[in-house]
């Protein structure tokens, strides 16, 4: 089964273009409109958690909830 998580992603104009951040895990992405920053946060996380390491993601995982 998969299980279903949610980020915060924090977009921002900078320059030209704009700048995306999750900042739960420090991940940042980059788009020239919105709608790119947004999409390449997004696979930016998805392939992070493919690719990571267990204690990687314990490691970078920050949140508030319990």
């Amino acid at each position: 089964m998969k299980s279903t998580q949610q980020f915060t992603a924090i977009i921002e104009r900078e320059g030209d273009g704009y700048i995306s951040l999750c900042p739960e895990l420090d991940i940042a992405s980059q788009g020239d409109n919105i709608e790119e920053a947004q999409r390449n946060i997004i696979e930016a996380i998805e392939l992070f958690f493919e690719t990571a390491d267990p204690s990687e993601v314990k490691n970078r995982l920050h949140s508030d909830r319990p």
